[in-house]
């Protein structure tokens, strides 16, 4: 279980458990938030949370190990959303031009291409301010603080 859980569990305030720890309640709040714990301040929550010792040590590790691997994830589905990205600008362009050549050979005084490649170009648009995040709402940041904010997490 997480340091927060653990307080929670017994109805504490981050102050109280700082007093019975001897630690500050800024160090609980920067191990609340998954900033690394020195083996003494870890040492003093699990005596006072009537714990042992290597509980808190293994979850640390884990919560460390887990934090870089949802990292690489993000990472890798941002890299794809940008692959999308491109793939579908590669096929408006090719699209687009096969349409205009069509119409300049066939009927060169009546220009239609320029419709489909409007409306796609929307579409396009659309598409680039999901991925880099033009739009704030439609970003990774924004998702991760409205998730936050429904588990009542600190911001």
């Amino acid at each position: 279980m997480n340091i927060q859980k653990l307080r929670l569990q017994r109805g504490w305030s981050q102050q109280q458990l700082a007093e019975l720890s001897g630690l500050s309640a800024r160090t609980i709040q920067r191990l609340e938030n998954g900033q690394p714990a020195s083996t003494e301040s870890l040492k003093s929550l699990a005596s006072v949370f009537e714990i042992d010792f290597s509980t808190l040590t293994s979850e640390q590790n884990m919560s460390t190990h887990s934090n870089s691997q949802q990292d690489e994830q993000l990472a890798l589905a941002k890299v794809r959303k940008i692959k999308g990205f491109y793939y579908h600008l590669v096929q408006y362009v090719v699209v687009i031009s096969v349409l205009a050549v069509i119409n300049l050979i066939m009927h060169p005084s009546n220009l239609w291409f320029f419709w489909p490649a409007f409306g796609w170009g929307v579409a396009i648009l659309a598409h680039a301010a999901a991925t880099f995040e033009f739009i704030p709402f439609f970003g990774a940041k924004w998702e991760r603080k409205q998730v936050e904010k429904q588990l009542g997490r600190p911001l």
